[in-house]
């Protein structure tokens, strides 16, 4: 495979003459209110789907389970190729403009329900809608953080802080969405679910439209001439989104059988690993090269947190249902709306950790980015142990209280705070330019396996069918014992050779690749990451 050429950042204009918010580029917001709806409709739809799965389709435990890890691995896998798209010819606001009509009709069509298990053409509907969730997913997830990270210097103190508020704004609309979608769903249908959640993605679309002079240029095609040169008597540009169209009928065979994902994923990893591996000690100076190995580390280890997290939309979605109790101010609550507080808590705990790393880092004192993983891993760790003991506390015939869901994803969110925003930072921060859009898919196909495995992990949690509650349950509890070892001794290895990882990231060597025009206007200095200590943060 050859490098991808022509891929050099496009021009971008003379000054910042938008302004700030909140000491922020006003592009920022317009990324954070995009993607928040756009978040609105897929974790609406999310919480319902394992549901779908087994309540309507009348799939077992394990094949919805398998299914589900399915779908939600191709979402994240898809953003290699999209990101690789937009990095060569369309740009990453073209890719996430593309991204989005796709996934505006997906949703819409999840409104099919038909009539159930027995109704094939709506069961094919359905495969359809997902595919084109996954195909503009693909389009849409890298390369909307890539152009975060376009908004400012690679050296500037801000960027971690500014990936956590976009972060917040995936959780916010995460949030919401859960909520009316999972509610509408269980309470009046899962059309009315669905079809929230499709309008949704539409003001999601609307927003970034609207949107795009605050973007100041960034995320342009790097040669837009090229898209207007014929292939096959057909502009680049329209060929490209008519693969687009394509890749939908591929994923819709993919979605139907779940081993080919499986054979996907580790082809497709193997292939990306040889490849930036090879272009690191080839083509890269010793540093960039270093750096690489880096995220690869991170990367790698991402794939682990997310293989165990990722229990929360599937297994842990149907322990709720079943084996807690759901009771809150006198009414039973369903169980997909608990899937809105990961979110909510990352809305109420994205700008304590946002002012945290800030503050840290001024002084010192910030852990490096593997530090932090290995700390999310020992938080989740804590959060399965957590729910764990407090099942056996109340006795295997009895309902878990509500308590315990609480503090599993409290626990797992300040773990997932730890990592995944430090991640996209870290992956856009340190990746070389032409490979920007490249190495954030990679991290989210790091997402794609780890989701892959989760599958597998929740299908081992419906192992026992026919028995009485009490044994499913205990299976469930056992299953989730093993995740909370694995996560503490993962979090005890990263953590001891953390130190060696930040030596291969080079921070104190990193530079911008030009001055981008506005950063005086902006109020950050030339050498704002810059600490005394001579660390760039």
């Amino acid at each position: 495979m050859t490098q991808p050429t022509g891929a050099a950042p496009a021009a971008l204009p003379e000054s910042d003459s938008m302004g700030t918010i909140m000491g922020h580029p006003k592009g920022l917001f317009v990324l954070f209110f995009a993607e928040m709806w756009e978040r609105f409709s897929y974790y609406g739809m999310r919480a319902l789907l394992i549901f779908y799965l087994v309540q309507h389709w009348m799939f077992s435990d394990q094949k919805a389970s398998v299914i589900y890890g399915a779908y939600t691995a191709l979402v994240y896998i898809t953003p290699m190729i999209g990101g690789y798209l937009a990095d060569r010819w369309l740009g990453q606001r073209k890719a996430v403009l593309f991204g989005a009509v796709l996934l505006t009709f997906g949703h819409l069509l999840m409104a099919v329900e038909g009539d159930g298990g027995g109704d094939g053409i709506a069961l094919s509907v359905f495969w359809l809608a997902l595919a084109f969730i996954v195909v503009g997913s693909g389009f849409l997830k890298a390369n909307i953080s890539v152009i975060v990270g376009q908004l400012y210097p690679r050296t500037d103190i801000r960027r971690d802080a500014a990936y956590t508020i976009f972060y917040m704004g995936i959780n916010l609309g995460a949030a919401i969405g859960t909520i009316i979608a999972g509610y509408l769903g269980q309470t009046y249908g899962w059309a009315y679910g669905f079809g929230a959640a499709g309008i949704g993605m539409l003001l999601g679309l609307v927003v970034f439209i609207w949107g795009k002079p605050f973007l100041l240029g960034r995320g342009e095609a790097p040669d837009p001439a090229a898209l207007l040169r014929r292939v096959a008597g057909v502009p680049l540009e329209w060929l490209l989104y008519l693969t687009g169209f394509g890749a939908v009928a591929i994923v819709w065979l993919l979605v139907q059988y779940q081993s080919l994902v499986g054979a996907l994923l580790g082809i497709s990893g193997a292939v990306l690993v040889i490849y930036v591996l090879y272009t690191a000690v080839t083509k890269l100076a010793r540093e960039d090269r270093d750096r690489i190995f880096a995220m690869i580390f991170l990367i790698l280890g991402s794939v682990l947190f997310w293989s165990l997290f990722e229990q929360a939309g599937s297994s842990l979605n149907l322990f709720a249902d079943r084996h807690v109790d759901r009771t809150m101010l006198g009414a039973e609550i369903p169980a997909s709306l608990l899937q809105s507080l990961n979110p909510i808590y990352i809305v109420i705990l994205a700008p304590l950790f946002a002012w945290l790393w800030t503050a840290l880092a001024r002084r010192g004192l910030e852990p490096s980015a593997p530090a932090k993983f290995g700390i999310a891993m020992l938080q989740l760790g804590a959060g399965f142990f957590v729910l764990v003991a407090g099942a056996h506390e109340a006795g295997t015939g009895n309902p878990t209280p509500i308590l315990f869901i609480f503090l599993i994803y409290l626990l797992l969110t300040t773990g997932e705070l730890c990592l995944s925003p430090v991640g996209l930072s870290a992956m856009n921060r340190l990746a070389p330019t032409h490979m920007a859009s490249l190495i954030m898919g990679a991290w989210f196909f790091a997402s794609a396996a780890g989701n892959f495995v989760a599958g597998l992990i929740a299908a081992a949690t419906g192992a026992v069918h026919g028995t009485e509650a009490g044994a499913a349950k205990e299976v469930v509890l056992g299953v989730y014992s093993n995740v909370g070892w694995v996560a503490i001794g993962a979090g005890v290895v990263v953590l001891i050779i953390s130190p060696l990882i930040r030596r291969l990231m080079h921070l104190d060597t990193l530079k911008d690749d030009a001055p981008l025009p506005g950063a005086a206007e902006i109020g950050e200095p030339q050498a704002a990451g810059i600490h005394p200590s001579g660390d760039v943060r």
